[in-house]
């Protein structure tokens, strides 16, 4: 696939924090896309804190919520909204809901725990660092025999082969194949692989080699020397799941985000949209160059600067070109606007592979779905079911 190369991806269990009430400043134009704010949490109404008291932002895409304009008495919940953070799929996660006249704010925290808790769950069946995963048993029986997987892990499988197929192959999930040979995570120490072991590395990446059985649910790697791993796609798989949860519990305005996966519903007690930052990919961390409302649609962004090391004055980063076995050159970062997360996080690296033209064109091939590109010379590219949609403040920070 694509890759997102040695990613922490989907690590153990995850460490449960719960977090505070939060409230942000609505965006009011283009001098400052602001981060999370905390408020108290006795507090009935969450009141916006100065515009520099922000506290670390999640390292892609940003949901930006206003606290309502309005003051509450202290016996009304209305308008409040709830977070819960915490650690998974190696990523920190977050679902937020409004308190609404139509539940009460005991029945919202269950509903948010209980899709948090459905975030770990689908990790514990795709991690690839557990050996009691379905994901490692598949990894384990390679060229052996095909394996019995739940429908979940089966689900996600067949939608990586799909995208493997509409994207020219370069989204690939038996990426894995290659092994550790490139370091982006904790390990990372600057080092590039031998081109010789990188070339035979690439020969053990091929989907076509990857069989399922739908009926009998099975799936078998043919090949013993393959992999898979599902870092570049569960994530946007895992948010949508959860998302199902809150939506089954009757919510009608929430966000959940996994890393740079969002899905965003309804809209905030005022009436007016989420909105949602893009990142500036060589600006300051959680710096961002434009916005778009949302509502009922996910974002997914990949870029080049999240894991990356330089040497001999070049960028080195962990969204592996398949073709190649080297990190991809086309462009600096996308970010994927769709009806759901697990398509957005499907192909955002797949369109940061391939480029603006191809990228754009796999995009509109997709029913309600845009993108936003900055290629390797920071131009910026919209697609055309977001033109009028994104505001731009700034040109992206130009750099290496």
């Amino acid at each position: 696939m694509l890759q997102r190369s040695d990613r922490a991806g989907l690590a153990g269990a995850a460490a449960l924090v719960v977090g505070a009430l939060s409230a942000c400043h609505e965006v009011p134009g283009p001098a400052a896309v602001p981060t999370y704010r905390t408020a108290t949490e006795n507090s009935a109404t969450a009141a916006p804190r100065p515009a520099d008291a922000t506290a670390s932002a999640p390292t892609k895409t940003q949901a930006i919520a206003s606290a309502p304009t309005s003051t509450q008495a202290t016996a009304s919940a209305w308008g409040k909204r709830l977070d819960m953070v915490g650690q998974a799929m190696g990523t920190r996660v977050t679902v937020a809901a409004y308190v609404d006249a139509e539940h009460d704010e005991a029945v919202i925290r269950r509903a948010i725990q209980a899709a948090f808790d459905e975030v770990v769950r689908l990790e514990q069946l795709m991690t690839p660092w557990r050996a009691d995963s379905e994901l490692s048993k598949v990894n384990a029986a390679a060229g052996k025999e095909p394996v019995t997987v739940g429908h979940e892990m089966l689900e996600v499988m067949e939608k990586s082969l799909w995208v493997s197929a509409h994207s020219d192959g370069v989204f690939d999930v038996t990426f894995a194949s290659m092994g550790k040979l490139w370091r982006f995570n904790h390990d990372m120490d600057g080092t590039v692989p031998p081109a010789a072991e990188l070339a035979s590395a690439r020969q053990r990446i091929d989907y076509h080699r990857v069989k399922v059985d739908a009926q009998k649910r099975t799936i078998f790697l043919e090949r013993a020397d393959q992999r898979i791993d599902f870092g570049g796609i569960a994530k946007g798989y895992a948010v949508d799941r959860a998302a199902a949860v809150l939506s089954q519990a009757g919510l009608a305005a929430y966000y959940v985000q996994a890393g740079g996966d969002l899905y965003v519903k309804g809209k905030k007690p005022d009436g007016s949209p989420w909105r949602v930052g893009v990142r500036d990919p060589r600006g300051p961390d959680g710096s961002f160059f434009a916005r778009l409302p949302v509502e009922n649609h996910a974002f997914s962004t990949a870029g080049d600067y999240e894991r990356s090391f330089f040497k001999d004055g070049r960028r080195y980063h962990h969204i592996i070109d398949p073709r190649t076995a080297y990190p991809a050159t086309a462009t600096r970062s996308v970010t994927v606007w769709a009806k759901d997360a697990f398509t957005a996080d499907a192909i955002d690296d797949a369109v940061f592979i391939l480029g603006p033209a191809k990228g754009l064109a796999l995009v509109e091939s997709i029913d309600d779905c845009g993108a936003v590109i900055v290629d390797a010379s920071n131009k910026v590219w919209i697609s055309k079911r977001l033109e009028g949609l994104v505001e731009t403040f700034r040109a992206p920070t130009d750099g290496p």
